[in-house]
């Protein structure tokens, strides 16, 4: 494969897609397999992956990034509880309003193939490609927005993404409001309605993620899965007799299918990853502002 294309194989000899935690369901009985974004298919913050990509861009200055950087530090040592997160959830709210969502799209879509790719678990991607190959529907539920949530969903091979439904004007810049948000008990209510809009009961599904905060998501399915837990979770699975996984082989993405042909202004769109989770998102947000409220200037 030519060094120039965005995707190439991995260092590793390949191995066998594992098979999803439990026996899949019967066949001629549709499931679905939901997973977290961060620290489940992807290996780490993905804002602290972008950080030097979006300082790089001039989006933000070396002392926004390293103040929005910090932000992130908790996150990636101990997970994001239900308090931290629905703190940065605040913070995002109070300051997205007036920032351009063109802006942000351009930077993540440049910083894709570099910052996001290499990020991949491999087993996120053979627990994909199982359920794909068991007729499974698969979806990304993360906190992050829509916009870019759903290509990154397109990315690693998922059918669909839920996500955090943020309001944007006539003018293109985000208005600070928060039109739905998909925090903690909001992901289960959203999967709810997501396997019941294509006709699936929540007993036959998976559910994938890190953290003791989407404990309502994981309890709404029949086959929870702990991927990389935090330590709250970890405990829980272990009482409630949950499997854990432990993921530790990030690659850049294999060539196992070819994504949806798109048009060419699509195509950029759907190189934007569903970046930005939500403490991610929020950081982001604050280091364009300076930690006193200023916004990050382009060149400094």
């Amino acid at each position: 494969m030519p060094a120039t294309s965005p995707v190439t194989a991995p260092t590793a000899p390949p191995v066998a897609p594992e098979r999803p935690a439990a026996d899949p369901p019967p066949a001629g009985h549709r499931a679905a397999a939901y997973f977290d974004l961060d620290k489940t298919i992807l290996a780490t913050s993905s804002t602290w992956a972008l950080g030097t990509p979006m300082r790089r861009s001039g989006l933000i200055s070396s002392r926004a990034l390293a103040y929005g950087l910090i932000a992130q530090i908790p996150y990636l040592l101990v997970g994001a509880g239900t308090q931290r997160s629905s703190s940065l959830m605040e913070h995002l709210a109070l300051m997205s309003a007036g920032i351009s969502r063109r802006d942000l799209v351009e930077v993540v879509e440049g910083a894709l193939t570099t910052a996001i790719e290499p990020a991949v678990y491999a087993e996120a991607l053979d627990l994909i490609e199982g359920h794909r190959r068991a007729g499974h529907d698969v979806v990304v539920v993360s906190a992050s927005i829509t916009e870019m949530v759903a290509p990154i969903a397109r990315l690693v091979g998922a059918d669909r993404a839920v996500a955090t439904h943020m309001e944007v004007g006539e003018d293109g810049l985000f208005t600070g409001r928060i039109s739905r948000s998909m925090l903690h008990s909001e992901k289960v209510v959203a999967l709810r309605e997501d396997a019941a809009a294509h006709g699936i009961a929540p007993s036959r599904c998976w559910a994938y993620s890190d953290s003791i905060s989407d404990e309502p998501m994981l309890s709404a399915v029949g086959h929870p899965v702990a991927v990389n837990p935090d330590r709250d979770l970890r405990r829980l699975a272990q009482e409630r007799d949950w499997p854990v996984r432990d993921f530790a082989r990030p690659v850049r993405l294999r060539p196992r299918w070819e994504p949806p042909s798109l048009s060419t202004r699509a195509s950029v769109i759907a190189h934007v990853a569903g970046v930005l989770a939500v403490g991610g998102t929020a950081a982001w947000l604050m280091a364009r502002r300076g930690p006193h409220g200023t916004r990050g200037t382009r060149g400094i």
